[in-house]
């Protein structure tokens, strides 16, 4: 399967001189996989990998010298094979399980920046040290709509999604692939599965899905105890699982704010629950989407109060598997709670495509979703709506406020035009919002 991010890769690898590449994200969304599988072998005369976590003993090599010759004369005899620095990927899997190794990035960074070395991990935002400034960073997220549109197959309609098609035939094809997108998600192995199986019984299609969601909450419960260091691991899992039930919450027009008291017993406070939902915004389990309760402006981060904001869950499809909400009830959208399936999925969309903080809304009983700084620094509001019924009242009540310049509404129609001040979009183009930035 194709991962948009393997663009940015080549990017990096047509520099004359780089800073070592890490890619940082959530276990199991497909680093190794982009490394070994599709970038590696294509531009690469071969990718030589060491794992840290399936390999201890490498971290021997990491004892002494840090000093780059020596590191790469280590690395050759440790393979038993000639690595060609000019030719070749030497590739760190899972290099937050060595600090020393993660330190060794700044050395390559400032003696041999004309090596190719690319790095991954799971837990990078929960390293004691950090070399800032001697990497460059991607982060990579489940697969996102167009990316599970790809792994469909379905050149026609990948096009027709790319140049952002309002045929009503597209529409009807693209919600179908949208409510199914809802119930698989984008972990990558449950894409795979559900795609690979399309022969296959639907019943047979959804339960393969459903085990290997199952399997990868049992592995995040693993590294909850593994990783947690000074965290209580059953704390974070409290988190971890608080999330969908508050989400799921919801059963008005937005998704609330995250509610402290009853997480965790006897702790109800922001302080009190800090640390593990830093912990899993830092391992990019959760996002945080942090509340504007004035006049939004450049910089909103100014404007962010630290304890006021709503927490996403970091994949549609473990988000619903969580909630115990089946293929048939995503297909039917009966639910009374769909609207924060639909505003976790924009969610997960813009930090896919944008990578930026996330900030919305909220003034008395009027809230609006989204807010996107645009590089001009005009703040564009941003609706979700999931259904076919699109009235807007926040979205009223922001625009005789505050005057803006543009605005999105995006609804469970095919929406209306792209070229209007008020745009409203139909909910699976959310990733074509990052397009919007440079207008001015």
């Amino acid at each position: 399967m194709e991962r948009k991010i393997i663009q940015k890769m080549i990017e990096w690898k047509k520099q004359s001189e780089r800073k070592p590449l890490l890619l940082d994200g959530a276990r199991q969304t497909g680093k190794t996989w982009a490394i070994e599988k599709l970038f590696g072998p294509r531009y690469f005369r071969r990718v030589h990998t060491f794992d840290f976590r399936l390999k201890p003993t490498l971290h021997e090599l990491f004892i002494g010298t840090l000093e780059p010759e020596a590191l790469l004369k280590n690395l050759s005899l440790f393979l038993g094979e000639d690595i060609d620095t000019r030719q070749d990927l030497i590739f760190f899997d899972e290099i937050g399980e060595c600090q020393r190794a993660v330190d060794s990035l700044k050395y390559f960074s400032e003696l041999r920046a004309d090596v190719f070395v690319c790095a991954s991990g799971s837990n990078i935002g929960l390293l004691e040290s950090f070399p800032v400034g001697k990497i460059q960073l991607l982060d990579m997220y489940p697969m996102h709509f167009e990316e599970f549109l790809m792994a469909s197959e379905e050149e026609d309609l990948l096009e027709n999604f790319q140049k952002q098609s309002r045929l009503i035939a597209v529409h009807q094809r693209l919600w179908q692939h949208l409510l199914d997108y809802y119930f698989v998600g984008g972990m990558p192995e449950a894409v795979n599965a559900w795609f690979q199986l399309k022969s296959e019984g639907i019943h047979y299609r959804c339960n393969t899905v459903t085990r290997i969601h199952q399997n990868l909450i049992e592995g995040y419960h693993r590294d909850f105890g593994k990783y947690s260091g000074k965290a209580d691991a059953m704390h974070i899992e409290s988190v971890f699982h608080n999330i969908p039930i508050q989400l799921a919450c919801s059963v008005d027009d937005s998704v609330k704010r995250y509610k402290f008291k009853g997480v965790i017993p006897k702790k109800n406070r922001y302080q009190e629950l800090s640390t593990p939902i830093d912990w899993l915004c830092k391992s990019k389990l959760a996002i945080k989407n942090k509340l504007i309760n004035c006049q939004p402006r450049s910089p909103l981060k100014a404007l962010a109060a630290k304890n006021l904001f709503k927490l996403y869950f970091f994949d549609i499809g473990l988000l619903g598997h969580l909630l115990d909400i089946g293929y048939q009830e995503q297909m039917q959208q009966k639910m009374i709670e769909k609207g924060f399936i639909a505003e976790n999925f924009v969610q997960t969309e813009l930090s896919a495509c944008m990578g930026k903080p996330s900030y919305y809304w909220s003034e008395r009983n009027s809230e609006i979703e989204f807010l996107i700084k645009l590089n001009s620094g005009a703040i564009m509001p941003v609706e979700v709506k999931s259904g076919k019924r699109t009235m807007a009242k926040s979205l009223k009540v922001y625009k005789e406020k505050y005057q803006p310049d543009k605005t999105l509404k995006l609804v469970g129609t095919v929406g209306g035009n792209l070229q209007n001040q008020d745009q409203v979009w139909p909910l699976y183009y959310a990733a074509f919002i990052a397009g919007l930035q440079s207008l001015q």
